[in-house]
Order: C-alpha cells, then structure tokens, then sequence
C-alpha cells in the first residue's frame, strides 16, 4: 500500500495566510475543474465565499472551466449563471473562425493547429480586473496546454500592469525525474511547448512560473507564488493524500500521467494512442498491427519497470473510430525504474521495424511536439535508441541547472 503525506495546496495556504495580497482588488481566477481544496470544494466555490475576495471574472484553458470539452474543441465565452460574472476562455480563440482548416486536421492534432498563440488573452479581457490568480492541476510534461496558458496569461498580465499570483499544486509524476530533449527555441515554440524545457521537467506550476518569469518572458509579470506545505520531491500524486480529479478528458488516472510523457508522441503518428477507450496512452496499436508479436518483441526487450500484454481495442472517437485496432497495453510495474519517453521511442521502432509498408510518420507535428527533428530523423534511421537518449544528456543537465535557483521544495 502506498504511504501518504498530507499535503496542503497552494490554494488552502493562501486563504489561510495571504488574502492581504488582494485585499480590495479585483480578481479573475484562472482554473478548471481540478481547482479544488483537499475536501474537493471548487476554488471558485472558495473565492466567492470568502470574505475580502472580490472574484471578477473566471477564466478557462483548454477543455473549459468545468472541463466540459474534448481536446481541441473550442471553448466560447460565457456567462457564469450563478456568480453572473463573465467566464473567458483562454483556448481556441481563433479555432472558430477557420472551420475549413479545422475539418481537414486529425481530432488528436487540432488543439495544436489551430490555436492562434499569440491571441489567447486580450487586453480587453483584463482591463476590468486587478490581478490574476492561477489554480489548475498539471500533469508533469512539457506537452500539455494549461502551462502555456499560464505563461501567455503572465505576459498578458506583465504588459498591462496587473499582478500575476500561482496557487501551486503538485507535480503527479514527482519533481525529480526528468526525461527528453529540450525544446528547440523558438523553431519549434508552440502552445503545446513554448519555452526550452525538457518533455518530462519535473517541475511543479509555480517553479515553471518563476522560472518563465525570470528567463522567457519578453515583460516580467508581478509575479507571486504560493508553495504547498508538505510536498516533497519525490512524491508521486497518490503519496500526497489528495483526491485524484482527471485534468483533462483522456487523463483519467494517475497512471495515464505516468507514460503519457513517452505515449503521447503516438499521436504525432498513425498508431491510435488509446484516446477514445477507457486506458487512453495505456493502450495503442492500429487495425493492421499484430498485437501478438508486438508484446513478444517489446517484452524481449527487457526495458526496466514495464511489461506489454497484446491487446485489441475498438476507439470510440479520434484515430480509427469504430475500427478495432490491436496492439498492446502498457503494465507499469516499477515506476520508479520506468522511463516513459524511453519505452515509447522503443515502441515506435518496434512498430516501425515490423510494419515498415504501413507505418507512418505525421512528421511536421511530431517534430512540433517532440521540440525537435533530431529525433524523427534518427528512428528513420534505425538509429538504437539507447544512443538516440545519449543525444540529450548534455542538455537535461544545463536544465537542470537552469531550473535550480526556483525550487520551492
């Protein structure tokens, strides 16, 4: 049985210490359905029945405030009917006025087409606020929307003179581990990866924000962030006592998380990733795959903290809707000897070596996702894998210093 620690959330700390930081001002809350305490009472439940809170508008990322929405689906503004205060979305703001373009992309590959990155946050949107307050669950990789929102909301917030405060939260996959190659900035800067950082940073939301803060943003933000109490570094989430709340739709778990860092460049492919089953990133595999001999080959691989069980699967939406697709399913079984980007690299050469006349690459967007070509290029070339991880050591540990000074725990 996993041992827990009680961890206190950015959020519980701020109200219970620092509400002289908003002390007659305007606030608009950034967050989404993970933005709760540790009793699960919503932040916005929690500002708006606090005394000396004056919440002036909500704004969501991508998949809505309530977390409504699939992946790439735009998100329109609104009106919360029960504060009948305004609710912005900080996604898909250009998505609705090029509907061609959005039919012709894959559904796992429209929220990083389609969003106009430099247009998220207007001016107009915070000119009725004094400061904006972050609160959303994240999920450990570089290749997620909600980080990103955060850095254009900060700019947003630097260039029009409002203060910028992060309740943090943990990072589920632990604050140590690290994996991946550094994003090549700014050729492959995109909404799913703006900055150079590693795919796997081991970062928590408020160490991302000092650290954008003090290296990336072109305007420094008044930036203030409240740490947890409790929290340690090498906590994986369910090691913290809190209550698991899905981040996004195809993040149902923890252990989704835990290979979604290696899984998701699946998507930059024409293998189903699992979206649209109940084991997204878990499970993958497509219609003309022999899931039989492709766990036999991945198991005699003996890659540390993992096994693959074949199996078949029919998505529900995404890539081969309605078609049954096999493969396998990942078994993690030591995560902490697990490297998910690793295992992944290797299941894509697998993939390619048995199915060489069928699988392909969606190039341009794997390279978007990946933050480089470099490593396209080597699988194409049959390059080992274990030499391909060899490539980005020198820079996971100028990361790593880079990243040092805004540790928080």
């Amino acid at each position: 049985m996993t041992s827990q620690s009680n961890v206190k959330l950015g959020v519980e700390i701020f109200l219970e210490k620092h509400l002289h930081l908003v002390k007659s001002k305007r606030l608009g809350l950034i967050t989404n359905l993970t933005g709760t305490d540790s009793n699960l009472t919503s932040t916005i439940t929690l500002f708006s029945n606090t005394p000396g809170i004056h919440l002036a508008a909500l704004y969501g990322p991508e998949h809505g405030v309530r977390g409504e929405t699939q992946a790439g689906e735009y998100v329109s503004y609104d009106r919360d009917e029960k504060l009948g205060i305004p609710m912005f979305s900080l996604y898909g703001q250009s998505q609705k006025s090029d509907p061609d373009k959005l039919a012709n992309i894959d559904e796992s590959m429209r929220s990083f087409d389609t969003v106009d990155e430099g247009k998220l946050i207007e001016p107009s949107m915070v000119e009725n606020i004094d400061g904006l307050v972050f609160d959303i669950q994240d999920v450990g990789t570089r290749i997620y929307t909600y980080i990103a929102t955060m850095a254009y909301a900060m700019q947003t917030c630097a260039e029009n003179n409002k203060e910028f405060i992060v309740l943090d939260r943990p990072n589920p996959i632990n604050g140590i581990d690290m994996e991946g190659p550094i994003l090549e900035y700014p050729d492959y800067s995109s909404f799913v990866g703006l900055y150079p950082i590693p795919i796997r940073h081991g970062m928590t939301v408020g160490e991302l924000a000092q650290l954008f803060n003090s290296n990336f943003l072109s305007q420094k933000a008044k930036l203030t962030v409240i740490p947890m109490m409790g929290w340690k570094r090498q906590m994986w989430f369910d090691e913290t006592s809190l209550p698991w709340i899905m981040p996004s739709p195809n993040m149902p778990s923890l252990d989704t998380a835990t290979v979604y860092p290696g899984q998701v460049f699946l998507e930059g492919t024409n293998i189903s990733e699992g979206r649209g089953t109940k084991k997204p990133f878990e499970l993958f595999g497509a219609p003309w795959i022999d899931g039989t001999k492709l766990a036999r080959a991945l198991n005699s691989l003996k890659l540390p903290g993992v096994r693959f069980r074949e199996a078949w699967f029919t998505p529900e939406l995404s890539k081969y809707q309605g078609r049954i697709c096999a493969g396998a399913q990942i078994h993690v079984t030591d995560r902490n000897r697990f490297k998910s980007f690793e295992t992944s690299m290797h299941i894509i050469q697998s993939i390619m070596d048995m199915n060489s006349g069928q699988f392909l690459f969606h190039f341009e967007y794997f390279d978007k996702i990946m933050g480089t070509s470099t490593v396209r290029e080597a699988l194409e070339e049959h390059q080992d894998v274990s030499e391909i991880m060899n490539i980005f050591c020198a820079g996971l540990d100028v990361f790593r210093n880079l990243r040092k000074p805004h540790l928080l725990y």
